[in-house]
């Protein structure tokens, strides 16, 4: 097993502090209790790199020197974050005139680095070190009955990610089943959810989510599950205007995987950030009771 160290990212300090939640007590309860790093920095998310890609490295290459002082890598849940910080790695482990520019800026900083460390997303790490069997193993309640539709994201498996399949993972549909979820057939599981454009232009990005939340609802599922705080924020945040505007109802929870790995492992709702969900999770407590969920 490797040591790594926890980056919650400016998200799971904020409006999605319920993925901190749930992701936290499901790790300890896999006996890989994670330490946050200390003194983490904001990585700037994936617009800095389009604003100014040498500093948002930079920012990126002060988290990874960090780490690397506490000889861990990095475990980063948020996608956005997951993947800049492994973007960053890549370039800073290469010998590119901007990799040297870097260097020096961060040796300046006193935060040298030396390219020795690796950033994963907490799925590849419960599917790759942990493994599905040992999951298994720690699950007391099988989520037998909820059908979830397992929604990725665009930016977890980007070509700089490459633990899964780019078109059609199926990595976060491994473990629904390993825990008795059903994951449904989901076309729409790597389409984008429109980023910040439900808070720029929300007719746009309430359209994207309209067609994501009614891809779930005609493959029969009871929520959607996700692992990115941003795309569970659009996902959930204008559903209330869908029927006024689209005339179709698509109402449907937004649960972290981590969420329901927590109910699966017998810890207690209270204590995985339910109460800060949207949408009423009525439906989902429903079905998992007739599967004999309490």
């Amino acid at each position: 097993m490797k040591d790594y160290v926890y980056y919650p990212g400016c998200s799971l300090k904020g409006n999605s502090k319920h993925y901190e939640e749930s992701i936290l007590p499901v790790f300890r309860e896999l006996g890989l209790p994670l330490e946050e790093l200390e003194d983490w920095n904001c990585c700037g998310a994936t617009a800095y790199f389009s604003v100014d890609d040498l500093m948002a490295t930079a920012i990126c290459g002060r988290n990874l020197s960090l780490a690397e002082k506490k000889q861990k890598n990095i475990i980063a849940p948020c996608a956005g974050c997951y993947l800049t910080l492994k973007k960053a790695n890549k370039v800073l482990q290469g010998n590119s005139d901007k990799a040297r520019k870097i260097h020096q800026a961060l040796e300046k900083a006193g935060c040298p680095y030396q390219g020795r460390i690796e950033v994963k997303h907490p799925l590849e790490v419960l599917i790759e070190d942990i493994g599905l069997d040992r999951i298994k193993e720690r699950v007391r309640y099988r989520l037998t009955g909820l059908n979830v539709a397992c929604y990725y994201g665009c930016q977890l498996v980007r070509p700089y990610t490459d633990f899964d399949d780019p078109d059609y993972p199926t990595k976060l549909d491994q473990l629904m089943a390993a825990i008795g979820a059903e994951p449904v057939p989901y076309s729409a599981k790597t389409r984008c959810c429109g980023g910040s454009l439900t808070g720029t232009i929300e007719e746009v990005g309430k359209r994207l989510n309209f067609i994501l939340l009614k891809e779930a609802k005609r493959r029969g599922a009871d929520a959607i599950v996700t692992l990115c705080p941003l795309c569970q924020f659009n996902l959930e945040i204008l559903q209330d205007k869908m029927l006024k505007d689209y005339g179709e109802d698509v109402t449907m929870p937004v649960l972290y995987f981590s969420q329901l790995m927590g109910l699966a492992f017998g810890l207690a709702r209270e204590d995985l950030g339910f109460n800060r969900s949207i949408v009423d999770l009525k439906p989902v407590w429903q079905k998992l009771a007739i599967g004999g969920l309490r």
